[in-house]
């Protein structure tokens, strides 16, 4: 029963590695079972479809990223500003990319973001997971802009539509940053957020 679950982790393991560096298209499942060092005829044991292991992989990297971004942008358990949190939120994605380009020599860019553009027009399955996890990140944005217009730190008054905009700019300028291997393309975040949002000149600093 170990075996059976170790390998497949380790499909798993490697399918979200092969997605993140190569994409969805361009890859086998005889590839990502070579990567995973299991037989191929494991894969079918675990997941019915290539599509089924890209939905495990989307699932198992918005769990990690849920947990990290609850514990950035959460209230609880300190006194931290909200627009103090975003802006760490910010920084702490821009550490991330680029740990992964020392790692391996370029920006892999935002799963969810890479996956969007290269499947969106090819499984439903894929785009209406994809389209969840991008309104739940617009949600919690969306906590934090409210709290800092009510303790009057931003003038903003649709902050549903405000945390769209600041989680589209973080995407796309993370994919500029996959675009030229260059995780400085995400430093104007912070002063561009601030503007977005109307944020008042003593909470701009």
């Amino acid at each position: 029963m170990g075996r059976t679950s170790d390998a497949g982790e380790k499909i798993l393991a490697a399918g979200r590695s092969l997605f993140e560096a190569r994409g969805y298209s361009a890859l086998g499942v005889a590839e990502i079972c070579r990567a995973a060092g299991v037989p191929k005829g494991s894969f079918y044991y675990f997941y019915e479809s290539k599509e089924a292991l890209a939905l495990a992989v989307v699932d198992e990297h918005w769990a990690e990223q849920r947990r990290e971004w609850t514990r950035v942008l959460s209230a609880a358990g300190g006194d931290t500003a909200p627009l103090e949190r975003l802006r760490r939120l910010f920084e702490e994605t821009e550490a991330g990319l680029r740990a992964g380009q020392q790692g391996c020599g370029t920006v892999l860019g935002c799963l969810f973001g890479n996956l969007s553009l290269e499947m969106s027009n090819q499984t439903e399955a894929v785009r209406t997971r994809l389209q969840e996890i991008f309104d739940a990140q617009v949600e919690m944005v969306d906590a934090v802009v409210t709290e800092a217009r009510d303790r009057g730190d931003v003038t903003v008054t649709d902050t549903r539509e405000a945390a769209r905009s600041v989680v589209a700019q973080l995407e796309g300028q993370v994919m500029f940053a996959k675009l030229y291997n260059n995780t400085g393309r995400l430093s104007p975040l912070w002063a561009n957020c601030l503007a977005l949002l109307g944020a008042r000149a003593a909470h701009s600093v």
